[in-house]
């Protein structure tokens, strides 16, 4: 009996449909699976039944993979595909194993020679990335910035001399509900020619990204509150 796959499927980014978000052939893959890791079950049911309303939940077995999951919680899993069965990973990142605790289940695929099939969706991070205008050849991605307002102050600033001195775009987010302040700090502590992409609500109805000044951008500021959002530094290209 051949081994099952690992297949990676993409989540939308809070949309209701998906028809211009995932691919028709990444919907054909992961409505034929039945076995799922997931980061939330609620949300990753949701996203099956809206490829297909006929998905047969009941049928189909999901398992939680989030960032306190360790290899050991897991293993059944790669029993399970060693025996023949393909297994889909579910994240509420967007785009599976990008800033996704599924991470360690394709890591453990590989130690144990299992296909791995990363398939095509949208990633917020790649988005704001291509819509910038900033260096696509040399980008780090921080994640979430520190809680503490000291330590997030000195941290946009070493983010925006990375970007002043190599030219390298720095990418980085927050919570929906942080946003606002991280917005308000690089705004307040930033030099006026620094160059700022905001990205907000990706792929979604009311989706903007822009690219500005920080001077600019205190004449332009918008409420971010509650939205979904990622920021850049960089140089135009």
């Amino acid at each position: 009996m051949s081994a099952g796959k690992l297949y990676l499927i993409p989540n939308t980014l809070g949309g209701e449909t998906t028809e211009d978000i995932i691919p028709q052939g990444v919907a054909q893959i992961a409505v034929q699976l039945r076995v799922f890791a997931v980061e939330d079950i609620k949300s990753a049911r949701r996203l099956l039944r809206k490829i297909d309303r006929t998905f047969p939940i009941d049928e189909s077995e999901f398992f939680v993979l989030n960032k306190a999951t360790v290899s050991s919680d897991i293993y059944h899993l790669i029993k399970a595909m060693k025996t023949g069965k393909n297994v889909g990973i579910i994240s509420e990142a967007g785009c599976a194993g990008i800033a996704d605790p599924g991470a360690v289940l394709v890591s453990l695929a590989h130690e144990n020679e299992i296909q791995v099939c990363p398939t095509v969706g949208p990633s917020s991070i790649l988005l704001t990335l291509i819509g910038s205008g900033f260096n696509g050849q040399l980008f780090t991605f921080h994640g979430y910035l520190p809680k503490d307002q000291k330590e997030r102050i000195r941290k946009l600033k070493d983010l925006e001399q990375r970007a002043r001195r190599s030219g390298e775009t720095q990418l980085f987010m927050d919570t929906p509900f942080r946003a606002m302040h991280i917005f308000e700090d690089l705004l307040n502590e930033l030099a006026d020619d620094t160059l700022l992409c905001v990205a907000s609500n990706m792929t979604l109805h009311n989706e903007r990204i822009q690219t500005r000044t920080i001077a600019d951008w205190r004449e332009n500021a918008y409420d971010l509150s509650k939205q979904l959002v990622m920021f850049a530094l960089g140089k135009l290209s």
